[in-house]
């Protein structure tokens, strides 16, 4: 007997987290593999929640901003799939990725109620809307060095986009984002996760967290979704 017609992966990220950047390619790869055998669930974890807390906490002894910059470039430089900018880090840095994740969460939920076409034209690299969104913003920082915590950053994007921008606003002013927020957090609780990007699958049985090969990732999508329906669990 096969396994079930399709999975479900929540998958969490921090929009500031380089490893997240650097992992949108096994994301797009998985999609384009797996196609709707895979149902990507998109969440966020606050790693950068308080930007200037977690640079103190980590490298305050080594650098500060500067010296986690110098980092962050260093690390891309081992994927040349990805750009970054020389300064990431250095000018007019975000104070907080939550700011961020809110905008998305408008995004998301007017994509699910339907007040946004869910599209995924050729114009949009395979990605839905939604996914676009996420991945302009990425870019914007990394590649760009802007301020993504600043909404009129994120609202130029949306726009340039296509997205209603008005819409969006209403979704943050009338707390339905913040809602999807809190559920995000409520589920990085649920699930124990620790850190972005993470790969939660098999109704939270099966984490895959950090900088995890695409292989690795496959393999686990492909075990789930050929174990036989009457195999019963070890445990």
């Amino acid at each position: 007997m096969n396994g079930p017609d399709y999975i479900k992966i929540s998958y969490f990220s921090d929009l500031l987290c380089v490893w997240a950047y650097i992992s949108q390619a096994r994301v797009d790869e998985l999609k384009s593999s797996f196609g709707a055998r895979i149902q990507l669930d998109y969440r966020f974890i606050p790693v950068f929640g308080t930007v200037e807390h977690h640079i103190d906490k980590g490298w305050k002894a080594r650098g500060g901003l500067a010296g986690y910059g110098e980092h962050v470039v260093k690390t891309c430089r081992d994927f040349p799939h990805v750009e970054v900018h020389p300064r990431i880090w250095q000018d007019d840095v975000p104070a907080s990725s939550a700011n961020v994740h809110l905008v998305l969460k408008a995004v998301q939920h007017l994509v699910s109620s339907g007040a946004i076409p869910d599209q995924h034209g050729s114009d949009l690299h395979g990605r839905s809307v939604f996914e676009e969104m996420m991945w302009r913003l990425r870019v914007a920082f990394f590649r760009d060095a802007r301020n993504i915590a600043r909404r009129e950053v994120q609202l130029g994007l949306a726009g340039e986009l296509g997205l209603p921008v008005d819409l969006i606003r209403v979704s943050i002013d009338d707390g339905t984002a913040m809602a999807g927020l809190c559920r995000d957090l409520d589920l990085c609780k649920e699930f124990a996760v620790g850190g972005s990007p993470t790969y939660v699958l098999n109704e939270g049985r099966q984490k895959l967290y950090g900088n995890v090969g695409y292989k690795i990732i496959a393999a686990n999508v492909q075990e789930i979704l050929h174990r036989p329906e009457s195999q019963a669990s070890w445990c």
